[in-house]
C-alpha cells in the first residue's frame, strides 16, 4: 500500500520458491494476489533422451569396443538424467492457502488444491497461483466528495478487506490489475453517494459509521469476479480547511466537556463514596443500637419472666395457704357438722330411749293398775235356763276368782 493513497494490485512473475513471499508481502509496495510462476519445465529432456538413445544405438551397431563403451556410458547418463529432470520437473508444490490454476494446451482446465501434485505431460502447465485464504486489505481515499450542501470534503478514506473465493473466475474475467481499477471506481461511487446524503455538520460522523449497505452493494458488483468483501469501514474523514478550525474548536470544547464530566464524575463518585461510608457507619450504629435494644428487651423479658415467676410462686403459695385454710375450715366444719349430727343422733337416740323407757314405765304402771283394778266376772246366761253343768262350774270357779281379786 502506498501511504494514504489508493492500494494498488498487480500480477507478477516469480519463481516457485518465491511465490509464498510475494503473495504475503507484495512487491514494490503493491498487493500481489496472483502470481504467474516461472515454468521450470521444457522440452530439453526430450532432446537428451533422443541423444542418449542415438548413442546407445551407435554403440550397438558399432563394431569396436573403443567406441561402444563410451557411447553406452554417455547414452545411459543422458537418458537417466533426462528422465530424472522430467520426473522432478513434473512435481508441483502448491502452498497452503493458495490455489493453482492449471492449463492444458494454453486453456484453463482446472485447479490444484494445496499440496504436492504431478504434471507429467509437457502441455500441462500451472498458469497462476492465487491467494484464496488471505483477507486482503484495500484502502481507497476518495478526494473532493461533495456533501448535501455541495461543499466538497477534503477526502474520505475507505478501508475494506476482500477475499478471492473463485480464483478461476478472477483470473479469467478480470485479473489483478483490472480488478484494481474496477474496485477503486466502485468504492468511489459508493463513497460519493454516501457523502451526498450527509450535511457538512454531520460529515465528521461518517468515521466509524455503519457501512453495511455499501458492503452489500460492493459484494453485488464484485460477485461476478469471484471476490467477496469481508468487511468495510470509514476510518477517517478530512473536512475542508475552513471547517478544520471549527472542528478543532468543537473538539477542544468536547475535550473540556469530557474533562469537566470526568471531574464531575470523580466528584460524584467521591460524594457517593462518602455517602456510602456514612450510610455504612449509620448502618453499623443502627445494628449496634439494635443489638443493645435487643439485649435490653431480652433482659426486660427475663426480669418480667422472673417477676411473673415470683408472683406466680407467691400466688401459688397464697392459693395453697387459702386452700389449706379452706380445707382446714371445711374439715372443721365437716367435723363439727358430723359431731352435731352425732349429737343430734344421740339426742334422737336418747329421746327414743326415754320414750321407750317412758312407754315401758307406762306399760308397767298400766299393768300395775290393771292388776290392781277389780276384775269383773261376767256370766252369760243369755236369759235362758242354766244347765246343771254350768251351775256346777260356776260354783267351783267363783271362790278362786274372789280370792285373787282380794290379793291384788
Amino acid at each position: 500500500m502506498s501511504g494514504r493513497g489508493f492500494s494498488r494490485m498487480k500480477e507478477t512473475v516469480a519463481a516457485w520458491q518465491n511465490i509464498q513471499q510475494v503473495l504475503r508481502s507484495g512487491e514494490d509496495g503493491q498487493l500481489v494476489p496472483v502470481v504467474i510462476p516461472r515454468d521450470r519445465r521444457g522440452f530439453g529432456w526430450m532432446f537428451g533422451v533422443a541423444l542418449g538413445l542415438y548413442l546407445l544405438s551407435l554403440a550397438i551397431f558399432s563394431g569396436t569396443l573403443f567406441i561402444a563403451i563410451p557411447a553406452i556410458v554417455l547414452g545411459v547418463l543422458l537418458v537417466g538424467g533426462s528422465l530424472a529432470s522430467w520426473i522432478f520437473g513434473s512435481i508441483i508444490e502448491i502452498e497452503q492457502g493458495t490455489t493453482g490454476i492449471v492449463s492444458s494446451y494454453g486453456k484453463i482446465s482446472g485447479t490444484l488444491a494445496p499440496g504436492r501434485h504431478y504434471l507429467w505431460w509437457p502441455w500441462q502447465k500451472v498458469e497462476y497461483v492465487v491467494d484464496t485464504a488471505t483477507e486482503i486489505p484495500y484502502t481507497a481515499p476518495v478526494l473532493s466528495c461533495p456533501t448535501r450542501e455541495n461543499v466538497p470534503l477534503k477526502s474520505i478514506e475507505f478501508f475494506l478487506k476482500f477475499k478471492i473465493e473463485d480464483p478461476v473466475a478472477f483470473v479469467r474475467k478480470i485479473g489483478a490489475s483490472n480488478f484494481n481499477v474496477v474496485l477503486s471506481s466502485a468504492v468511489q461511487d459508493a463513497i460519493r453517494q454516501r457523502s451526498r446524503v450527509v450535511s457538512i455538520e454531520r460529515a465528521y460522523d461518517l468515521r466509524g459509521s455503519d457501512v453495511g449497505d455499501m458492503q452489500d452493494l460492493l459484494n453485488k458488483q464484485m460477485q461476478a469476479y469471484g471476490v467477496r468483501i469481508i468487511g468495510a469501514n470509514i476510518p477517517d474523514v478530512q473536512l475542508p480547511d475552513q471547517y478544520q478550525q471549527n472542528l478543532a474548536t468543537r473538539e477542544r470544547v468536547a475535550k473540556e466537556l469530557a474533562a469537566y464530566e470526568r471531574t464531575w464524575e470523580l466528584t460524584r463518585k467521591q460524594r457517593i463514596d462518602s455517602l456510602q461510608t456514612e450510610i455504612e457507619r449509620a448502618r453499623k450504629q443502627r445494628d449496634a443500637r439494635r443489638v443493645e435494644v435487643n439485649a435490653a428487651v431480652n433482659k426486660a423479658r427475663e426480669d418480667v419472666a422472673k417477676m411473673l415467676q415470683e408472683r406466680e410462686t407467691e400466688a401459688q403459695r397464697v392459693r395453697l395457704e387459702i386452700e389449706t385454710r379452706g380445707r382446714s375450715a371445711l374439715k372443721a366444719a365437716a367435723n363439727e357438722a358430723k359431731a352435731l349430727q352425732l349429737l343430734g343422733q344421740s339426742y334422737r337416740d336418747n329421746q327414743a330411749v326415754l320414750r321407750y323407757e317412758l312407754a315401758q314405765q307406762q306399760l308397767q304402771v298400766a299393768e300395775t293398775l290393771a292388776r290392781s283394778a277389780p276384775r269383773p266376772i261376767v256370766v252369760r246366761t243369755d236369759g235362758g235356763d242354766q244347765s246343771a253343768l254350768s251351775t256346777l262350774l260356776l260354783a267351783r270357779l267363783l271362790p278362786g276368782v274372789v280370792e285373787t281379786n282380794d290379793e291384788r
